[in-house]
């Protein structure tokens, strides 16, 4: 974790010649403003601006000016840039031509979640994420194609295992970039591979899995491959998924309550609102061809330890885990987070409960139909409706574009 003036001293005292600003469009897609050294400074100080009625989801040409201001405490070298003339990367939060932070930057409304959630209810989340991605050959030409670059499955190894050495690869630059990967497999689908992250706090998770899917996207480059984070990219075949690991710790207590206690109601919320939210978790076509198919939930239901359900309680000492496994990874991981703290929130605000837990195998649709259970919204446009007419995601979002 770096300080402003850290920074300084690093760019100054380590040959650092190019500095990469990157920031995030409503989507989630990142982009970046290259500076040089001389106007850190400035943009420490006053921001670097740029428009931002040419970037998704901001604003019209009216008022387009908008300033970046880098956050000191993401400064990471790009280790597959030149050593001699270093090239850095910090994150960004966006702020207005009158200096307020702009209501439609999903990485300061993240923030704002974790925030509040410190200072209502006196705890912290922490999220780990597990990420699945395919690997597929280009052609002749450098397009990709659909052709699998191995047709192994889950947790097989070399030979059959062609992506071992990639994976190598990302999870070293990973740790070069100080992002410490928890674990790394091959997936199910022929192709698939999955990279697991350590808890850290929510804004740190979601910064790790922008800069993950970067690397990836880099490093599949180099070695003549194209890497897939789409929902379903192959039918037939495994999906894509990002499943949210969340866990919680007690600040300044809360309310002479023991944090387990907390476990339920957080567990509420995120029940009661996951229907309304889907849209930001699951943002694709594609989406909706995975849930539901090749173990990935199509109920809204939850279960101990039971992984044929939407919420899953695994089991643990502290009693503070859940996780949630209908994500995918082309949602926007700021946005969601920010989306599930403020269901918390609701939940431990409100009391909220959510029924008996589930232990059957959901997979099964005729199990699913004799419980009677709720599915998810259907199609992308069935999400969007529902998210439209929640009173909870205008509250959370306000004015963001649906």
């Amino acid at each position: 974790m770096y300080t402003q003036e850290e920074v300084l001293d690093f760019v100054r005292e380590e040959d650092v010649k190019f500095i990469r600003l990157a920031f995030f469009d409503i989507a989630g897609k990142q982009k970046n403003i290259s500076i040089m050294p001389t106007e850190l400074e400035r943009a420490f100080s006053e921001g670097i601006a740029f428009d931002a009625s040419a970037v998704a989801g901001f604003t019209g040409p009216e008022k387009s000016d908008m300033f970046l201001i880098p956050d000191p405490s993401t400064l990471a070298v790009i280790p597959w840039r030149p050593m001699t003339g270093k090239v850095v990367r910090m994150f960004c939060n966006i702020f207005t031509s009158d200096g307020k932070p702009c209501s439609k930057d999903c990485r300061t409304l993240l923030q704002s979640a974790c925030k509040k959630l410190r200072d209502e209810c006196g705890i912290e989340m922490m999220i780990g994420t597990e990420v699945e991605f395919y690997l597929f050959k280009l052609d002749e030409k450098g397009e990709p194609t659909k052709i699998p670059f191995d047709k192994a499955g889950y947790m097989d190894i070399a030979p059959e295992d062609h992506g071992e050495n990639i994976r190598r690869e990302i999870c070293f630059t990973l740790e070069q970039m100080g992002i410490i990967p928890e674990a790394s497999h091959h997936e199910e689908g022929p192709g698939q591979n999955e990279i697991d992250f350590h808890y850290s706090d929510a804004l740190a998770a979601a910064d790790n899995v922008a800069t993950f899917k970067w690397i990836v996207n880099t490093k599949a480059a180099a070695n003549g491959l194209y890497a897939d984070f789409s929902p379903k990219p192959l039918a037939g075949e495994a999906g894509n998924g990002m499943h949210i690991n969340i866990s919680y710790r007690t600040i300044n207590g809360v309310s002479g309550k023991k944090s387990e206690e907390l476990l339920p109601y957080i567990l509420g919320g995120i029940y009661n609102h996951i229907e309304e939210i889907t849209y930001f978790l699951n943002p694709a076509e594609d989406s909706y061809r995975r849930l539901g198919a090749s173990k990935a939930p199509q109920y809204i239901a939850w279960g101990k330890e039971n992984r044929s359900v939407l919420i899953r309680v695994p089991a643990s000492k502290s009693g503070t885990r859940l996780e949630v496994r209908s994500p995918d990874p082309v949602c926007n991981p700021y946005i969601a987070l920010t989306l599930l703290i403020h269901a918390a929130i609701d939940g431990i605000s409100n009391k909220i409960t959510a029924p008996n837990s589930t232990e059957e195998n959901l997979f099964d649709n005729k199990i699913a139909g004799k419980l009677g259970l709720k599915a998810l919204p259907q199609s992308l446009e069935e999400s969007r409706t529902v998210a439209k007419a929640s009173n909870f995601v205008k509250s959370v979002l306000g004015e963001m574009v649906l």
